[in-house]
């Protein structure tokens, strides 16, 4: 098989069967992003207990890519440190921004890496980065005190 087909089946497969999508309670902060190029839109909650991400939940309207690249960003953070968490997404970014150069470490970004071809289609990289940047941003409320618990 192809591995383009087989990332796009990845990609198909979240977005049909998104984890953690629907609003949940508690979090300490939420966020709402929108993709003004496409109009996809996300509300993002982040639920910390100190320095671990104990859930993230969204509920967002928007292609197969933003929500598919949510969806698979939420299974990468939950259960892990926000460090961790933070450092994914910079990884993340710097492969959607490298047009299909940079490469992601498999074992580190699982389902994520089909997102590579993503990166070559610069129309689209905002889309698959707007659950990664919510999340950053909901997470930086959450420790800088803006957040607050709900």
């Amino acid at each position: 098989m192809d591995v383009n087909a087989l990332y796009q089946d990845i990609i198909l497969e979240h977005y049909r069967a998104k984890s953690n999508s629907g609003l949940r309670e508690p979090y300490q902060a939420e966020v709402h992003h929108v993709n003004p190029s496409c109009g996809d839109e996300l509300t993002l909650r982040v639920n910390l207990d100190g320095d671990q991400v104990v859930d993230v939940s969204y509920l967002g309207e928007g292609c197969s890519i933003s929500q598919a690249s949510t969806s698979i960003m939420t299974e990468l953070v939950i259960g892990h440190g926000l460090a961790h968490g933070l450092e994914l997404y910079e990884e993340f970014k710097e492969m959607m921004h490298g047009q299909g150069k940079v490469e992601l470490d498999e074992d580190r970004f699982e389902d994520a890496i089909a997102f590579h071809g993503v990166a070559k289609f610069p129309a689209r990289v905002k889309c698959a980065l707007l659950g990664w940047s919510a999340f950053a941003d909901a997470a930086h409320q959450a420790t800088e005190g803006q957040g607050a618990d709900r």
